[in-house]
């Protein structure tokens, strides 16, 4: 099988490497001359024989809509085109609809794995036909961890569908971290704790708090014990926002993930502990740069 891959920064250049080694062929197309295989769609599409199947895994928002319509315009019906970014669930239903008219077929896919995604493999949540997700099958199985499919990859359902479950992951992931943040802080400030990290760290096996993003938390521990390079400025990516935003629109309360989203603008505002180790996170398991302390 040969995919054309467009995308290479850190996410999308691991998943090239992890799809070649599974035995899948990929062309792929990157801004950056160092990384790219060809220079431009023209080329990525001359090389990827038909029926193609194109991923698409860069920015959200403009840089996306530009890609797919610039796919829209020269490749051929019945190729494929698969945005596995974090695009929102509504900007997939806008492209699965003008790709239609030029019968060229259109998938979502949500994936989580961040940079350790080469080694461990990828969460995948996509969104499509049944006839789309099938034919794209061989790629999933690649990019996802070894063992049951069901563990790793799910059709969720229609265009849309898959970006709309990241959504909801990335929801959940808010909260995750901010619960973490918050014991972290006030363990921090006891005077009774003298070993902070050895406590994360007993929590790794046999607790009902353990979990990956704790191992993480670990880690991070141990590479900066204070976390003092680290500024508690943290960003938001727009998922938490669209959780919110639709958790509204669907009258569905869901105080633990607003509160997660608020507490990422009062980080913008004041000194948090809670807020480093939140940025310290997203750090571990994504490669999002923090910022230095002040």
């Amino acid at each position: 099988m040969h995919i054309g891959l467009i995308g290479l920064g850190k996410m999308g250049f691991n998943m090239r490497e992890r799809l070649r080694k599974g035995g899948i062929e990929v062309t792929g197309l990157d801004r950056n001359p160092e990384v790219t295989d060809v220079a431009s769609v023209d080329e990525l599409i001359a090389a990827v024989p038909a029926p193609r199947l194109i991923w698409v895994m860069v920015p959200s928002g403009d840089i996306t809509d530009a890609v797919i319509t610039e796919l829209g315009d020269k490749l051929d019906a019945g190729d494929l085109v698969i945005d596995g970014g974090n695009s929102r669930f509504t900007e997939d239903q806008k492209h699965g609809a003008a790709l239609a008219e030029k019968g060229i077929r259109f998938a979502d896919c949500g994936v989580s794995g961040g940079v350790w995604g080469l080694q461990n493999g990828y969460g995948l949540m996509a969104g499509g036909d049944a006839a789309d997700i099938e034919r794209a099958l061989p790629v999933f199985d690649v990019l996802r961890p070894e063992g049951e499919r069901a563990d790793s990859f799910v059709h969720v359902g229609g265009i849309g569908a898959g970006h709309y479950a990241k959504m909801v992951h990335n929801g959940i992931e808010y909260g995750l971290m901010q619960a973490y943040a918050e014991g972290y802080e006030l363990l921090a400030a006891k005077d009774i704790v003298d070993d902070l990290p050895g406590t994360f760290r007993a929590w790794q096996k046999g607790t009902v708090v353990r979990s990956w993003l704790l191992d993480l938390m670990v880690k991070a521990l141990d590479e900066d014990p204070g976390l003092e390079s680290i500024d508690d400025y943290v960003e938001d990516s727009g998922e938490g926002r669209w959780t919110v935003e639709e958790a509204i629109a669907n009258a569905v309360p869901a105080p633990a993930i607003t509160a997660a989203l608020f507490a990422r603008f009062s980080s913008r505002e004041e000194n948090s502990p809670a807020m480093k180790m939140v940025s310290a996170l997203r750090h571990q398991f994504g490669g999002h740069a923090t910022r230095p302390a002040k």
